[in-house]
C-alpha cells in the first residue's frame, strides 16, 4: 500500500474509532457550550505549539460559533521560533499572566488542547481554571499522555484535571505511518481528528440551542453574498469584548 494512502486509512480508522467511543464526551462538551453560550458566558480556547492550530480553528470561522475567545500568545506558536515555543510550553506560573490578560471568569468555559497533556503551561492552565470556578475541557491523546509522566510539580496531567476529556485516539508519538528506514513514525493525525471532533461539538451546540428554542449566533464565509453583512454585525456587537475580534 502505498504510504499516502496508508495515512488516509489510518486516519479514516481514528475517526472511526473517535465517532464509536468519543460520542458521551462530545455531546457533554456540546451541552456545556450551550448552557455557557445561553448564560452569556465565554467559550475560551487554548493550546500551545501545534495545538494552537485547534485555537484558531473554531475562531472566526465560516459556519462556526460567534462567542469564542482564542487564548493566542506569540511566545507559545510557532511563527518567530518553534524550538523557543517548546521550552516556553514546559514554564509553570506563565499561564497565570495569560490567565489574567483574558479576564476569564467563574462559569465560562476553557477548552485546552494539548497531544500530551503533560507540560507545564497547560497543566497550570488548567488548575488555574479549575480553581477559579471555569468549566475545564481537555483537547488530549490518552494513549499518549499515559505513557510518559507529567512534567508538572503538580504531578498531574491534563486528562487528569479536566471535567471532561475529549480524546483524540491517536498514537504514541502522534505520527501515524510507519518508515522502517527512518526509525521512526511520520504524519501526525491529533491536528486533523482534533478539528473534526471540536467541530462535532459545535454541531451539538448549535442542536442543542435551537432545541432549548435559541438561535445561536454563526459567522457566515465573508465569499459568499451577504456573508459581510451577517458577520460585520457581529463584530461589531463583540469588537470590544472578544480580543482577537
Amino acid at each position: 500500500m502505498k504510504k499516502s494512502v496508508e495515512y488516509f486509512d489510518n486516519l479514516l480508522r481514528i475517526l472511526s474509532d473517535v465517532s464509536d467511543k468519543q460520542m458521551p464526551a462530545i455531546d457533554k462538551c456540546a451541552e456545556v457550550f450551550a448552557k455557557a453560550l445561553k448564560n452569556d458566558r465565554t467559550i475560551f480556547l487554548f493550546g500551545t505549539g501545534h495545538s494552537h492550530m485547534l485555537a484558531e480553528e473554531l475562531f472566526y470561522r465560516a459556519g462556526g460559533l460567534v462567542k469564542l475567545q482564542p487564548v493566542l500568545e506569540t511566545s507559545l506558536m510557532l511563527h518567530e521560533s518553534a524550538s523557543k515555543s517548546t521550552e516556553i510550553e514546559r514554564l509553570e506560573g506563565y499561564a497565570e499572566i495569560l490567565f489574567n490578560s483574558y479576564n476569564m471568569k467563574k462559569d465560562d468555559v476553557i477548552v485546552i488542547a494539548s497531544n500530551s497533556g503533560r507540560n507545564g503551561i497547560p497543566v497550570d492552565m488548567a488548575l488555574l481554571a479549575k480553581e477559579k470556578g471555569l468549566k475545564v475541557i481537555a483537547l488530549t491523546s490518552i494513549n499518549h499522555s499515559k505513557s510518559g509522566a507529567s512534567r508538572h510539580k503538580s504531578g498531574k496531567r491534563l486528562f487528569e484535571i479536566a471535567d471532561i476529556v475529549l480524546d483524540n485516539m491517536g498514537e504514541l508519538g502522534d505520527a501515524s505511518v510507519d518508515f522502517p528506514e527512518l526509525g521512526r513514525k511520520a504524519c501526525p493525525t491529533s491536528t486533523s481528528v482534533g478539528a473534526a471532533i471540536l467541530h462535532s461539538v459545535v454541531a451539538g451546540t448549535i442542536e442543542i440551542m435551537l432545541r432549548d428554542g435559541v438561535i445561536p449566533e454563526v459567522f457566515s464565509s465573508s465569499n459568499v453574498d451577504g456573508g459581510d453583512a451577517v458577520n460585520e454585525a457581529f463584530i461589531k456587537k463583540y469588537k470590544g469584548n472578544i480580543k482577537s475580534l
